[in-house]
């Protein structure tokens, strides 16, 4: 049994290491390093499956083996059973039943990038950064993006009890959200505001998005737009070819609005924009926060580098990482890290962020005292135990004269379409 199972391991690992080995003596030694430590990988194999308490199949410890391996590396790398897998492919096409939030894993507890515009959790009054404690009665302790995911989706007009930590109350909140449909729209605001200042919500960027804003700028410039408000607070990204087209937009013809690094040159990618040109006038002032993350970190990072705009809010989520989803032959995938974005100044995005460049806090009413040290992730659990969850009424209604970081931008464009054009 051990023999087969090494054989079967040393395939595996050969199938990894590629067709493009050499035979340099620095190679030859991570490959025997390799070699060994697959040799222990064969070994625990071989033992759990003599002396486990119950029968196992070697393709379920393969498949344990593989998420634990890609959920070592970063929180975005992970492996995707078939069925995850074909999650992945629904949730690119735009519609799907959930309860429309976006998740990652951060200082090891999950959390929320960002509620999505008009969909149950947004209307329930989830927020960016809320940390999932529970899903349906279970801590999340340890659990893999993947596996939230399942838990959270399934048939629409079910409920899904979440059980939120939220910092800035230092508070358990518990929330009942009702499964639908998610359809993404990437226009959701598009006014004037006051004085001829236009505001433009991009929500996330996807296949019409720029379509979408064409037409909704078009309409603003009927009305007598005069500066801009693009709100990118709460998007969470996208697509990166349509959040490359907003952000050159606005800025002179063939300007980098970013590029990628990684360990091969073939990940080294530079992106333009469009030689057409862009509007250049036009005061401009972009909005982010804390859900704020990966293509729209790519927008407000070109546009505050080349000082086209102006970033208000607070600092960005920081996502600023590319995967590249590779299938298997079995119909799983690996969807893996190979690269990550900088901004034309070559600052990094990936665990930093982009600042603003005027810090305005998002309102806050009746918030108790924030501790200046955040709660780790055994704080939180510990917290969960003896203090019982309270409910939480949606407060996510729209009213910018109640909103302080656009009502700054406000002021903020209005200085300057008073300054160039005096009297």
């Amino acid at each position: 049994m051990r023999k087969n199972i090494l054989a079967g391991c040393l395939i595996i690992a050969l199938l990894f290491i590629g067709t493009s080995l050499s035979f340099s003596d620095n190679k030859e030694k991570n490959n025997d390093q390799l070699y060994k430590q697959v040799e222990l990988f064969s070994d625990t194999m071989a033992i759990i499956q003599k002396e486990y308490v119950e029968e196992t199949k070697p393709k379920d410890l393969i498949y344990g083996s593989l998420k634990g391996m890609l959920a070592s590396l970063d929180p975005h790398s992970q492996f995707m059973d078939p069925d995850t897998y074909s999650e992945l492919k629904v949730d690119t096409e735009g519609k799907f039943g959930g309860l429309g939030i976006e998740i990652t894993i951060k200082d090891g507890l999950l959390t929320i990038i960002t509620p999505i515009d008009d969909t149950p959790a947004w209307k329930a009054g989830i927020k960016a950064g809320d940390r999932i404690v529970k899903i349906g009665g279970v801590l999340t302790r340890e659990i893999t993006l993947s596996d939230a995911v399942k838990k959270m989706r399934g048939k629409t007009g079910e409920k899904v009890e979440l059980v939120i930590f939220r910092e800035s109350e230092n508070k358990l909140l518990d929330f009942k959200i009702t499964r639908d449909i998610i359809k993404i729209n990437s226009i959701k605001q598009a006014r004037i505001l006051e004085d001829k200042i236009g505001y433009i919500r991009i929500t996330e960027f996807r296949e019409k998005t720029l379509q979408e804003f064409n037409r909704a700028l078009s309409g603003l410039s009927k009305q007598g737009l005069s500066a801009l408000i693009i709100d990118l607070r709460n998007n969470p990204g996208g697509l990166l070819d349509a959040a490359v087209k907003i952000a050159g937009k606005f800025v002179q013809p063939n300007k980098m609005i970013a590029y990628t690094k990684g360990r091969h040159k073939e990940e080294d990618l530079e992106f333009l924009s469009d030689a057409r040109g862009g509007i250049l006038e036009l005061p401009l002032v972009i909005l982010i926060n804390e859900g704020s993350a990966s293509g729209s970190e790519i927008v407000a990072g070109a546009l505050q580098d080349y000082k086209r705009a102006i970033l208000i809010g607070t600092k960005s989520f920081g996502k600023g990482s590319v995967q590249t989803v590779i299938p298997l032959g079995d119909g799983s995938a690996l969807r893996l890290t190979t690269s990550r974005y900088y901004t034309p100044s070559g600052k990094i995005i990936h665990g930093k962020g982009v600042t603003p460049d005027i810090v305005v806090e998002e309102n806050k009413k009746n918030v108790a005292k924030v501790e200046e040290k955040e709660k780790s992730a055994e704080e939180i659990f510990d917290k969960l135990e003896n203090n019982p969850p309270v409910n939480k009424p949606a407060e996510n209604d729209f009213n910018y004269k109640e909103d302080a970081q656009l009502m700054r931008a406000l002021d903020a464009l209005k200085a300057i379409v008073i300054y160039k054009h005096p009297g």
